[in-house]
């Protein structure tokens, strides 16, 4: 390889050898660093390896390619290809073996001399060698030798014993007579050995790829192509060749051989050499000229067969091992992706592993996996009950476990929702509450009598103060206490249907709070209970609440301390009580007794010791607001807290806001925070207006939760929401885009069908008999042609299943009441849309239970498998 690039060439045996070829052949024993096999004189070749030189050999001038011998014995014999043509047999290092002193130095010389362009050993028959030679008129270019053939004189060649006398050579050890010559008046490139078949020999040719079968060699198949240069046969699939011209490479399959199943992208400058990787399946490496970077080819697929247009996903990646110019190359043989690569100049080598795509795969259900090379690796998180803890606390956890649950279904008691999704989240709590209300409200028939109202439900509190108007003011004594002062509270129909959105009154023109003591009673909500008692002026009541608290089981001993406090209540300004209850009630560790005394604490009109208390629920100081505040407080305190509502994302706001474009803004900042499209989707749902469910939010959040359903095979699920959300939003029902047609007039058979009469005399004028309930269409409706034959019963399609479940006499009866359907699902129509053929979906689903491929006889379509779904089974499935 005098003045040319370097070549390497792996040890086929030895993992640790490998030959720089250029002007003299090395061969090298690489090793860790620091190992007793690398001396000083060793050449890093990373930070983990180093090379040591065993032995040069320089006998072989003029050399134009190399290659190493594939079998065990004899080791490091190497075949030399010359610029005049001859191939010499070399060894490197000390070989005492009897067969590798018979072969070393042996020569098989051509008739004409020209260049040797490529060698390569036959893998099987290792005696064979071919060698590809430049173009001679009068010779051929492919000539195979049996390197364990001897010369015989004869006196035809006594000529060529005078040209090879010249160079004083032993007579026995140069064969000038090839067991095979192939390719005549014609130059060969680049060659190598069918895997697949050891006789069959792939040769890049001037204007031709051919393949030469050595059982007959007066024929051969090939291709015209330019891309004849350094062919090279992919070792995991035999059929696959890779071959390259200039700054493009080919990819051909040798059982589709007429034209490239694939050509990569051109490179700007001429390519010096691809390789296959030999540990890693579709890894092809090429190299250009003056490149630094070693260009990658991973070739995502499997190898279809013959017919199959599929086109092969290519992932290209660029390494770069080294930073000076890269003169050759070679992977590795059992080391995974690994390679070493040689400089154009001095002979810098690198040891270099190519690190290798880490694929990342996350499971809806919060499982982490990731493969790299051979190896697949499972995320488990570590820390025991802490890291369970924390994926039960993710969202896609919580809304996977509510959506089991038929969390949001409940349309009869909404506010029963929320115990659904698991009952420990206040804000739900609160927002089930507060949908409950409004539709509670909307459904009243005193609302819808009186017009507009209904839509008013819907707008929220904030609205509906606004609108307020006849506000009167009321002044009530207190109810049990012995100072009978007069507290103002502001009266309007609006405050009332407000308190009835806060969930504090029902039905009727007064306020009567007691019902709504008693089921904060049964809750065990003392401390508010009575808070609400006392914000209705009853201190008696309020006493009595806190009594019974501290008596009942497991209760908190200080409410009777608490009640005790209030009972000694008075309005005296500048009594010891009200100092002490000013300055010892923040000491309170429950809200809602500190904001008792901060009531009683406050002078009329000015409550802020109760209205900006956030720990209160935000329907108590609403309800609180409406009762105590005028008309000029009341709106500017329901502005500020529903800004501080839609800023958190607080959903306690939906009852501010109501179902409106604050609404959906206050449930944007609810998702931004929690990622829970859950229940975004189901409270929009509820609301009234149209133009709310039109907003492209709402959608977003409706279909992501819908793909959520999907991705967690919660089929069922999902189709129970699509029609959950039919029933409130009738325009979302989509309109039908299949329908099954005739093959001959083309109109809908279905369509037709759902609207014939179901009785009487409807179906005997197509030509259809017996119990009128028992429903068969056997033919068009528009042109009577008979419909197509189930491919396993042979009976037309719209006949009844007879073995299929569905089909006894007390699901007929059953069927009476369905009244728009025409057939169980087992008598629908199914086909496979590849090759056509069908019949009804019972008989379908059970042939292909246990057979793969179609009914039809001679087809051989694998129907089911063509759908990647077909072999799912629904997660939600019972």
């Amino acid at each position: 390889m005098s003045g040319s690039k370097p070549d390497i060439l792996w040890s086929p045996h030895h993992p640790d050898r490998y030959v720089i070829c250029d002007s003299e052949l090395g061969l090298y024993r690489i090793g860790p660093v620091g190992s007793a096999e690398t001396k000083a004189g060793t050449l890093p070749l990373s930070e983990e390896t180093a090379a040591t030189l065993l032995a040069i050999n320089s006998d072989t001038p003029y050399m134009k390619c190399v290659a190493w011998y594939p079998k065990h014995e004899p080791e490091c014999l190497l075949a030399v290809g010359q610029a005049n043509g001859r191939v010499v047999l070399t060894s490197l290092g000390q070989n005492h073996n009897s067969t590798c002193k018979e072969l070393v130095g042996k020569e098989f010389v051509p008739k004409h001399a020209r260049q040797c362009n490529t060698l390569a050993w036959n893998p099987v028959d290792s005696n064979l060698l071919a060698a590809g030679l430049d173009k001679h008129r009068a010779d051929f270019s492919v000539l195979i030798w049996d390197i364990s053939s001897k010369f015989s004189p004869e006196a035809s060649v006594t000529a060529e014993k005078i040209r090879l006398s010249s160079v004083d050579l032993d007579s026995s050890s140069v064969v000038t007579k090839p067991l095979y010559e192939l390719g005549q008046n014609d130059a060969c490139l680049s060659l190598c050995w069918l895997l697949r078949d050891p006789k069959l020999l792939l040769a890049g040719m001037h204007r031709n790829l051919a393949i030469f079968d050595l059982r007959n060699t007066s024929q051969k198949t090939f291709v015209n192509t330019k891309a004849i240069q350094g062919v090279t046969v992919d070792p995991h699939f035999h059929d696959r060749v890779a071959s390259f011209f200039e700054g493009q490479v080919a990819i051909w399959d040798l059982r589709k051989f007429e034209k490239p199943v694939l050509t990569l992208t051109e490179q700007p400058k001429p390519l010096t050499k691809v390789a296959w990787c030999p540990t890693r399946t579709g890894l092809l490496a090429t190299l250009t000229r003056d490149s630094n970077i070693i260009r990658l080819y991973d070739m995502q697929h499997t190898p279809t067969p013959i017919g199959d247009e599929t086109e092969p996903t290519i992932i290209e990646r660029s390494v770069q091992p080294c930073e000076s110019q890269i003169g050759s190359f070679a992977w590795h043989p059992s080391s995974q992706n690994r390679m070493v690569v040689v400089s154009a100049a001095n002979r810098v080598m690198t040891d270099f592993t190519v690190f290798e795509r880490i694929s990342l795969a996350w499971s809806s259900t919060t499982s982490l996996m990731w493969a790299c090379g051979r190896h697949l690796y499972d995320c488990v998180e570590d820390g025991g009950e802490g890291a369970e803890s924390a994926i039960e606390k993710d969202i896609a956890t919580k809304m996977r476990q509510r959506a089991q649950s038929r969390y949001g279904h409940d349309t009869v008691q909404v506010w029963r929702n929320h115990l659904l999704a698991g009952g420990n989240d206040p804000q739900l709590k609160s927002l089930w509450s507060d949908l409950f209300y409004i539709l509670q409200c909307a459904e009243d028939m005193e609302l819808k009598l009186q017009g507009n109202k209904q839509s008013v439900v819907y707008s929220g509190i904030k609205n509906i103060v606004k609108t307020s108007s006849g506000t009167t003011e009321s002044r009530r004594c207190w109810s049990g206490s012995d100072r009978q002062t007069d507290v103002p509270r502001y009266l309007s129909e609006e405050r009332f249907l407000a308190l009835r959105l806060c969930g504090w009154i029902g039905r009727g023109p007064d306020i009567d709070v007691e019902i709504f003591l008693r089921s904060l009673e049964q809750e065990r909500e003392w401390e508010r209970a009575a808070a609400v008692a006392l914000f209705n002026l009853d201190i008696r009541r309020a006493i009595q609440i806190l009594n019974k608290g501290a008596s009942a089981a497991k209760g908190d001993l200080n409410l009777n301390v608490v009640a005790m406090a209030l009972s000694g209540y008075t309005d005296e300004k500048s009594s010891l009580w009200r100092e002490m209850c000013s300055s010892l009630r923040m000491q309170l560790k429950n809200p809602y007794l500190c904001v008792m005394f901060a009531f009683l604490t406050s002078e009329p009109g000015a409550y802020d010791g109760v209205l900006y208390e956030s720990s209160v629920a935000v329907r108590d100081r609403v309800a609180f607001a409406c009762m105590f505040l005028s008309d000029a407080q009341l709106p500017r305190y329901i502005d500020k807290l529903t800004n501080e509502m839609k800023e958190a994302g607080n959903l306690e706001g939906i009852l501010l806001t109501g179902l409106t474009k604050d609404g959906v803004d206050l449930m944007e900042s609810y998702v931004d925070r929690t990622g829970d499209v859950q229940t975004a989707s189901f409270c929009m749902l509820k609301g009234s207006p149209g133009d709310v469910l039109k907003d492209p939010r709402v959608q977003c959040w409706i279909e992501n939760y819908r793909n959520l359903l999907d991705a967690w095979r919660f089929w069922h699920k999902r189709a129970e929401f699509d029609i959950h959300r039919g029933k409130l939003d009738p325009s979302s029902k989509p309109l039908a885009q299949v329908f099954v047609s005739c093959n001959f007039c083309g109109k809908s058979i279905s369509y037709s069908c759902s609207v014939m009469p179901h009785q009487g005399r409807g179906f005997s004028q197509y030509g259809v008999s017996g119990s009128p309930t028992k429903s068969k269409v056997t033919s068009c409706p528009g042109c009577r042609k008979p419909l197509p034959r189930c491919a396993l019963c042979l009976m037309n399609m719209g006949t009844p299943v007879s073995n299929c479940p569905g089909t006894g006499k007390s699901d007929e009866k059953m069927d009476l009441t369905r009244e728009n359907k025409l057939a169980q699902f087992n008598n629908w129509f199914t086909w496979c849309h590849n090759c056509r053929h069908g019949g009804h979906a019972g008989h379908m689903l059970s042939w292909f239970r246990d057979h793969t491929e179609c009914p039809v006889s001679a087809c051989t379509c694998k129907c089911m498998q063509l759908d990647t779904t077909g072999n799912l089974v629904p997660s939600d499935s019972s």
